[in-house]
């Protein structure tokens, strides 16, 4: 496995095309300065031992060293062994709303945004553990499989929208459902679920699931995104317009959350409800409770001893320069002196043929 220690550093590469342009630029202004000094011929008298190759062969030469720098800069690694470390954690699957009821702004930007924060910010504080991403609406998918990639996870969590969905809706238990079957098979004393949600739930299952992912080992707990009073939900016309969701009569439809069934869910699921709003997402709190989770040990493999190779790039680099250093701008008089057709070449050839 190949990796950079310092991969900053790989954008000093940019300004090797920069370096190329001025050296261009140069060229042609210095052709310039000739021209208006005299006729080419004249010039070429007056300098007959000046090259046009070597100052271009030189230049490149430049180029290539600098980037063989760079590269040695940015400390270029080999994995030379992998071997099976056993890790301790739990698995965590998270199971976001994604309706457009989120959009309702009773929680600061809104209930969605708000709740995509707060799960950012509990994966920074994950160590050891695998974690998965649920949404649902009206239907629920895998936005991600159970993974320890962290950095994944978040990139996932940057790209979840309300379209993702077109079925609306708020699905818990098809959600519950889909989180059972998203965890790894065997133990049952590291497993959590948290439905983040405001609770308009439109199934009446989302209990009755809650209590079989208890009977299989889950803890599942709930976040309600929302206050008790509600807030309308937005929506935007084509030129970017805001206006509100409203019923079949016009009136406009607000979205409230509904603890009662959360915390329901929660008492099914052998978890906890917590409410979030303005000043806390939850998740703060429910780390706490995870924390207390019995750990169970993983086995993954990793790459682990890496061997630094940056000596071979800067080696590289020292022989271009040390050739680029013996590279004169003048022609060589040995080399320029010698004309392959002239007459006296073509004499000297036959007659070392003859002997």
């Amino acid at each position: 496995m190949f990796q950079f220690a310092h991969i900053e550093f790989l954008y000093g590469l940019l300004a090797l095309p920069i370096l190329g342009i001025l050296f261009l630029l140069a060229q042609r202004q210095k052709r310039k300065a000739i021209e208006e000094f005299g006729e080419d011929k004249l010039v070429k008298g007056l300098t007959p031992e000046a090259s046009k190759v070597k100052p271009w062969l030189k230049f490149i030469i430049i180029e290539f060293a600098l980037m063989f720098v760079i590269i040695a800069m940015a400390g270029p690694q080999f994995g030379t062994k992998l071997k099976e470390v056993k890790r301790e954690g739990i698995e965590l699957v998270i199971a976001l709303d994604i309706s457009n009821s989120m959009l309702a702004e009773d929680i600061t930007p809104n209930r969605l945004e708000n709740a995509k924060r707060a799960i950012s910010k509990l994966v920074d504080r994950l160590h050891n553990d695998k974690i998965a991403l649920i949404v649902f609406a009206g239907d629920a998918f895998v936005q991600l499989p159970m993974t320890t990639d962290y950095s994944a996870v978040k990139m996932f969590l940057s790209t979840i929208t309300p379209k993702l969905i077109s079925n609306q809706g708020t699905a818990i238990g098809s959600a519950i459902d889909l989180g059972i079957k998203s965890f790894t098979p065997g133990d049952d004393k590291n497993k959590a679920l948290i439905i983040i949600t405001d609770g308009e739930n439109h199934e009446g299952n989302a209990v009755d699931m809650a209590e079989k992912a208890h009977e299989a080992g889950i803890i599942v707990h709930t976040i309600g995104m929302g206050l008790s009073k509600g807030a309308p939900i937005p929506v935007y016309n084509k030129y970017g317009q805001k206006d509100y969701r409203t019923d079949r009569q016009g009136n406009v439809v607000i979205s409230k959350l509904d603890e009662t069934m959360l915390k329901k869910i929660a008492a099914a699921g052998g978890g906890k409800y917590i409410r979030a709003n303005n000043t806390k997402s939850g998740l703060n709190a429910l780390f706490d409770e995870l924390k207390k989770m019995d750990k169970a040990e993983m086995e993954s493999k990793v790459y682990s001893e890496y061997e630094e190779q940056y000596q071979y790039f800067l080696g590289f680099a020292l022989l271009l320069l040390f050739v680029e250093f013996f590279i004169m701008y003048r022609k060589n008089k040995r080399l320029s002196s010698i004309n392959l057709f002239s007459n006296n070449a073509l004499l000297f050839n036959n007659k070392n043929k003859k002997k």
